[in-house]
């Protein structure tokens, strides 16, 4: 199938904006008292029920059949994982901030296929990535305290571990739906998450259940909006769209909770933006020379 470039860009640019909305709830719902257990919860049994309707309208319930659930196992661990490193993240960070390091995926992702995978990396990216490591400094001046500490490094850890997700998922769509991945997600977690909720469950008001609801509905459409766009465009067409989360995080930190992203954040933040999109743009020049 060709390539849909304004479709995918739509597509992802959506779910910039359904995950940036998704991550304000995460940290409204934890100020008003709400347990991580509990949210991480329902955000993933709720997210069940857009990706069952989309797959009883395009006719695709089919493919939400599986032959690899140890696959999905693994993806379900590392991606429940790095979820609680973000909701944990955000409650402790602003939303700028948080997002600002979730921009280093690319960088971990370079890594990891160098440590784990054993694919060649050369100059150019290992470059990239010790710039892209210098942003963060550069936002989060390690020793002044101007942001939480803790904070930081579980947006760190966070990243990492949305790296090593980012490649099971890229592993399991060689023979899986993009509905049947974020079903699996969903379906594995919850199913995990039931007996530790039941344990932690408050008693909330209505606007809190509301809000819980909302998290996991926005949430499950966000990514599935995110899987989609790449059945449109190559990654690397796409994935500069991510970037435009942090606009969305900046506008939303201020008109929720009142936060503009520190003067430091500006400076580096466009540092590690750039080292991302040097090697999400060295990695698509390397595939076409090697073809």
């Amino acid at each position: 199938m060709p390539d849909r470039i304004l479709p995918a860009i739509a597509m992802r640019l959506a779910a910039t904006l359904l995950l940036s909305a998704m991550f304000a709830l995460a940290k409204l719902v934890q100020d008003r008292g709400v347990h991580l257990v509990e949210l991480l919860f329902f955000r993933q049994a709720i997210m069940i029920v857009p990706v069952i309707a989309i797959a009883a309208v395009t006719a695709e319930l089919g493919s939400l059949r599986t032959r690899r659930p140890w696959a999905h196992a693994r993806r379900a661990t590392t991606g429940l994982a790095g979820m609680a490193l973000n909701f944990a993240t955000v409650a402790l960070l602003p939303l700028a901030e948080a997002q600002t390091l979730w921009f280093t995926v690319p960088l971990f992702m370079t890594i990891l296929a160098s440590v784990w995978l054993g694919e060649r990396v050369g100059p150019h990216r290992w470059g990239a990535v010790v710039a892209g490591f210098v942003g963060v400094l550069i936002v989060f001046q390690p020793g002044h305290e101007l942001l939480s500490p803790l904070g930081t490094a579980m947006g760190i850890a966070a990243a990492l571990m949305m790296s090593v997700t980012a490649i099971f998922v890229r592993q399991l769509g060689r023979t899986e739906s993009s509905l049947a991945t974020v079903f699996w997600f969903g379906t594995t977690t919850s199913l995990a998450l039931l007996v530790p909720m039941l344990l932690v469950v408050g008693a909330h008001d209505m606007v809190t259940w509301a809000m819980l609801a909302a998290t996991g509905v926005i949430g499950g459409l966000g990514q599935i909006a995110l899987t989609f766009s790449l059945r449109f465009a190559p990654v690397a067409t796409v994935a500069p769209v991510d970037y435009a989360s942090l606009i969305w995080a900046a506008g939303l930190g201020f008109l929720l909770f009142g936060a503009l992203p520190t003067p430091w954040t500006w400076v580096g933040a466009p540092v590690i933006v750039v080292s991302g999109l040097y090697i999400v743009w060295r990695e698509r020049r390397l595939s076409r020379l090697s073809v």
